[in-house]
């Protein structure tokens, strides 16, 4: 059966979230309190870049299954499955900030007892929280509607920016914690147009499921800091962090993803989710030492990087002005939020170089942050011009196979710095650059 499901929070997963279920058959209203984004997305304009949502978007609203609005009173008094898909930003101390949660439960709680609304709700928190999160939620409904038939479930979101759309109408796994058996059929219920091929739907207790996500993120994190770290060991041994990935990922155990040396993780959830899950292990008294190495070696990496840059030059970068390929934290989104060339432009700047940068689809997001302090560039190869040298950063498709000539004659110095390792040797070496990449030789 279809369903009226409301969303709360129309940002990267809200967004998603709530065209997937529009898209299988449910009518569906997403929330925000910006007016402006909600303007947009009733005509179909999307916030974020991500592949393949402006399709089906559009097609959910011209189908009238898929509606937006600013005003919560709206999901509370039509929809029955209410998600929270809301923001939960780091603490200065790493915890995560659960004002936006915490205020949005309280206010629905206020239109139910408004309203004397007594119909069957099931509140669903899909935001990324601390153990615990669920039974304060839990809390303030039993405290300010007491005996009204709202439930309350956890179920984190596991999607890929860049292959959301696809990670949410084919989901691996769907994680959902209740002690509630009326919970658990309608969300398996729910979840089946999405799991037809057999993908398992995973119920279990509500602190369990919360737990899930930020594992799941910091055992990632904890996968690509372990080769950043082993990148180091292998460019003073002279071995081939490339060799090695594809020699330890064709065992099954570990597994091919995720093994790829660069210059750190970045985005809206690796980083914030291992800084949460540090303070909440600590706060608990039990430390995750594992978790903490991996954000040390997370930190430390960007920093070797950006010596193989400042060693070349002898620590004398000003007056030089570098081209930089990638702003996004990874290719196939816009997304910069902790983005490593965020952080690789800043140690530029504080030595007096000038960046001219080129992303396919960040810059706009870049410019909100950075302004006029850097140049941008309208694509790659206008990146190049009056440059000493070129930068890469993220590994967009397109800069993989690139004219090697038209580098060479563009930049003054013909040094590549590769944060991503996308060239080989016998590239490098044919066209006559000087190539400083992570975890292999470089050539000098």
């Amino acid at each position: 059966m279809s369903y009226n499901i409301a969303v709360i929070g129309s940002g990267f997963v809200g967004l998603v979230s709530g065209t997937t279920f529009a898209a299988t058959g449910n009518n569906v209203l997403c929330i925000d309190i910006d007016e402006n984004k909600i303007n947009k997305l009733k005509q179909g304009i999307s916030p974020i870049f991500e592949p393949g949502l402006d399709y089906y978007l559009n097609q959910n609203i011209k189908e009238e299954r898929l509606k937006f609005s600013t005003k919560l009173e709206d999901a509370v008094l039509n929809y029955s499955i209410i998600f929270l898909c809301l923001p939960t930003p780091p603490s200065e101390d790493g915890s995560a900030d659960l004002q936006h949660v915490l205020k949005v439960v309280n206010d629905i709680c206020d239109i139910i007892s408004k309203h004397d609304i007594k119909k069957n709700i099931i509140l669903v928190n899909k935001s990324t929280v601390p153990v615990g999160t669920v039974q304060q939620i839990q809390s303030i409904v039993g405290s300010k509607i007491p005996g009204r038939p709202v439930e309350v479930a956890s179920n984190p979101e596991f999607l890929r920016e860049g292959f959301a759309i696809e990670d949410g109408l084919k989901p691996e796994r769907i994680v959902i914690g209740t002690d509630s058996k009326y919970v658990e059929e309608t969300m398996i219920d729910l979840y089946q147009p999405f799991v037809r091929s057999g993908n398992p739907i995973h119920i279990m207790d509500i602190k369990s499921a919360e737990i899930t996500k930020y594992a799941a993120n910091s055992f990632l994190a904890i996968k690509i800091s372990f080769m950043n770290d082993l990148s180091a060991y292998c460019e003073k041994v002279g071995a081939d962090i490339e060799n090695v990935r594809v020699g330890i990922g064709s065992d099954t155990r570990i597994g091919k993803r995720f093994l790829f040396a660069g210059i750190g993780y970045g985005g809206s959830c690796f980083p914030k989710d291992v800084k949460a899950l540090i303070y909440s292990s600590q706060d608990a008294g039990t430390p995750l030492d594992i978790v903490e190495a991996a954000q040390r070696v997370n930190d430390k990496q960007i920093l070797r990087f950006f010596d193989k840059i400042n060693n070349y030059y002898n620590g004398n970068l000003s007056g030089k002005t570098f081209a930089l390929w990638g702003l996004a934290f990874k290719p196939n989104t816009d997304d910069t939020r902790e983005a490593p060339a965020f952080r690789l432009i800043e140690l530029l700047l504080a030595k007096g170089a000038k960046v001219k940068a080129y992303d396919p689809e960040a810059i706009e997001n870049t410019k909100l942050y950075f302004g006029d302090k850097i140049e941008y560039a309208s694509n790659s190869y206008s990146c190049l011009e009056g440059t000493d040298s070129l930068i890469i950063a993220t590994e967009w498709t397109i800069f993989r196979t690139p004219d090697f000539n038209k580098i060479k004659s563009s930049i003054k110095d013909a040094v590549i710095f590769d944060g991503r390792n996308l060239f080989t040797e016998e590239e490098i070496k044919k066209y006559g650059f000087k190539y400083f990449c992570i975890g292999r030789k470089d050539i000098i």
